[in-house]
């Protein structure tokens, strides 16, 4: 099983909760970050950027707690920069714990070991490690060699010490079907809990605008990825509509509002991926943002986008409201067709 039956259930009944109250716009996921600040330089990503001040920047205990309050969604994923350089990050940790949220610490390992000691297993605890593909395709991205060892290192000491351990994988243009199955297979070799897969979102400050898949390409990669999956044991922290809509066999339009961004500077209109501007609650962000804007066909921004914290909250909504349909699609695995349904 991918995800533990607590979360799955605490989720589904939430989703329930929230359906029966006829509330439209609810959040699954708070997408947390407390800092900018970076010990890589990613290819695909633009943060570390930022002008000095900003990097010196930090939201305290206090701060992320009053934001998962505020937003109430049940799992929370603490991302960045790199939140383990956060001097609090294991008060931050521990606090959402205690209100029961569900923790995805996102990080690229190179401070595991030094911080490892800071933090309990709990079930409400995950370490989500950064893996972009096999040794030198995943140091290629993140312009720095060793980090991939590293990587599987930290791997190896968080699920000996029984932590709940997933990976986080950006597949980038060039990456072949080929190159992720056996990714994939390592993965699962080392017992992780289960792997988060995206195509990598054109990111407008990336010093790699090369990098990037068009919707298209994306679909007739994981069409391919799939069916050379057949029978593998991989275990995926998605839902299996999701991994369909993937393959080109659901048509869904994103849900900006189901994972909000909370950051240094509030709450970021529309979602993780795109910055037009920030709100300084969530109630402000969700009634003053024009969420009509968004979504493919709609904005140029999010034409080739296909990433799960858009789409997820979409997928996830469907199996609760279709549980029949989600059963039989996780029976059968995303089964990629030669033609994408239409919106793939």
């Amino acid at each position: 099983m991918s995800i533990p039956f607590i979360q799955k259930a605490r989720i589904g009944a939430y989703i329930v909760k929230q359906t029966l109250a006829r509330n439209d716009h609810f959040p699954l996921v708070l997408m947390l970050e407390p800092l900018f600040r970076c010990n890589l330089r990613c290819k695909g990503c633009g943060k570390v950027d930022y002008p000095e001040h900003i990097l010196n920047q930090m939201m305290g205990p206090e701060e992320c707690v009053a934001a998962a309050e505020a937003c109430g969604a049940p799992v929370v994923s603490i991302a960045g920069g790199e939140p383990l350089m956060h001097p609090q990050i294991s008060e931050i940790v521990r606090q959402l714990i205690e209100r029961k949220e569900f923790v995805y610490l996102c990080t690229n390992s190179l401070l595991v070991e030094k911080r490892i000691h800071e933090f309990e297993p709990s079930p409400y605890l995950t370490f989500n490690i950064h893996v972009d593909g096999l040794r030198e395709q995943h140091d290629d991205r993140v312009c720095l060699k060793g980090v991939f060892d590293k990587a599987m290192a930290a791997i190896h000491l968080l699920v000996s010490r029984g932590f709940r351990v997933t990976t986080n994988t950006t597949l980038f243009n060039g990456e072949t079907p080929a190159g992720a199955c056996k990714l994939f297979d390592l993965l699962t070799s080392l017992r992780v809990e289960a792997m988060t897969i995206a195509s990598a979102f054109n990111y407008e400050n990336a010093s790699d605008q090369e990098g990037f898949f068009t919707r298209g390409e994306a679909v007739e990669l994981f069409q391919t990825l799939f069916r050379l999956g057949k029978g593998k044991r991989w275990r995926f922290n998605h839902s299996s509509l999701y991994l369909d809509f993937l393959a080109g066999n659901q048509q869904y339009e994103c849900l900006p509002w189901g994972n909000p961004t909370r950051n240094i500077f509030g709450w970021q209109k529309p979602c993780y991926l795109i910055n037009d501007g920030y709100e300084p609650t969530y109630r402000d962000l969700i009634q003053n943002t024009e969420w009509s804007k968004y979504g493919v066909g709609k904005d140029p921004r999010c034409t080739h986008c296909m990433l799960h914290c858009g789409f997820e909250p979409t997928a996830v909504i469907d199996s609760a409201r279709h549980p029949f349909k989600a059963m039989k699609v996780a029976w059968r695995g995303p089964n990629g067709r030669k033609d994408p349904a239409p919106g793939a």
